[in-house]
């Protein structure tokens, strides 16, 4: 599964209580589908600070490029401060003017998402106009054979109708969770049950795929007038931090390997069910998880 995807918006330090985390779910993103077998590149910004060369050092590491993610000499390196519910669900405090907050559409990012077979954008990394605009002239600037997914990681108070509307109407696929269900359904006028609400989302933007989360309820797939409903396992959950990302890493593969919407939604549920058994947005996959994805 050699695709080329490319995640535009924020990496970022997760400040959890025993100790900080690599994070920002296009970096998270990013790192499972890499993991999954995918050609995997982020787009982003760091500071000119330790936590910035942390991260550029944690990239090479995993194996993963760093020329488009560039150095801001002017703000710092974004952090997050995580609090762990008892169920594991994190709350969040997400700083302000930190250097994703700064992304630009340069050479290296153009040209990125112009040999894309996926590309992979949220909400949160479009709360400032200078970011907004790189990341709607990135995605303007990829083949319109490209799959676009977004994921609307809803984090107040960045919600704003404007974004939301605009970003729908820029992708063809959407990834969202039952939580950010309601809340979007206030901000555009959804009504109805949940899979009435879904199918005029896909209606009134034209979205080929629409993929809703539901913790350890599973996940519910529509693709083209077709439903797969997928219940969900019982594990024992360490934190959820970065699950969704990774479900989303998996999606995406699924969809351009043309797998069933079943197959997409039971290999997408254990990734991301295994990354909740574990501390952390990007443990390492086992090869049980990976085998389906890297056929080995």
């Amino acid at each position: 599964m050699n695709y080329r995807i490319v995640a535009i918006g924020e990496v970022l330090w997760d400040l959890l209580p025993e100790g900080k985390q690599l994070g920002g779910a296009p970096a998270n993103f990013i790192y499972h589908a890499h993991a999954l077998g995918a050609d995997a590149r982020l787009v982003s910004r760091v500071g000119d600070d330790a936590l910035g060369r942390e991260i550029l050092e944690r990239f090479k590491q995993l194996g993963l490029p760093t020329d488009s993610v560039k150095v801001d000499t002017d703000a710092p390196t974004g952090t997050v401060s995580v609090e762990l519910e008892s169920d594991g669900k994190p709350s969040y405090v997400i700083h302000e003017n930190v250097a994703w907050d700064r992304l630009a559409a340069t050479e290296p990012a153009l040209a990125a998402v112009q040999k894309a077979d996926a590309l992979y954008f949220g909400t949160l990394a479009q709360r400032r106009e200078q970011s907004r605009s790189a990341i709607r002239t990135l995605i303007a600037a990829a083949p319109a054979s490209v799959l676009r997914i977004l994921d609307l990681n809803f984090r107040p108070p960045f919600v704003a109708r404007e974004v939301v509307e605009r970003s729908q109407e820029m992708a063809g696929a959407l990834k969202l969770s039952d939580e950010e269900l309601p809340v979007l359904g206030q901000l555009i006028g959804l009504h109805g049950s949940t899979r009435q609400q879904i199918t005029e989302l896909a209606r009134r933007y034209g979205f080929s795929l629409v993929a809703l989360t539901r913790g350890p309820g599973g996940s519910l797939l529509w693709r083209d007038g077709d439903w797969s409903d997928y219940a969900g396992v019982t594990i024992a959950v360490r934190d959820t931090i970065g699950a969704g990302d990774a479900f989303s890493a998996a999606l995406t593969l699924g969809v351009l390997a043309g797998w069933s919407l079943d197959e997409i939604n039971n290999h997408a549920n254990e990734v991301a069910a295994y990354v909740c058994s574990q501390p952390g947005a990007m443990p390492p996959l086992p090869l049980a998880v990976r085998s389906a994805f890297t056929g080995k």
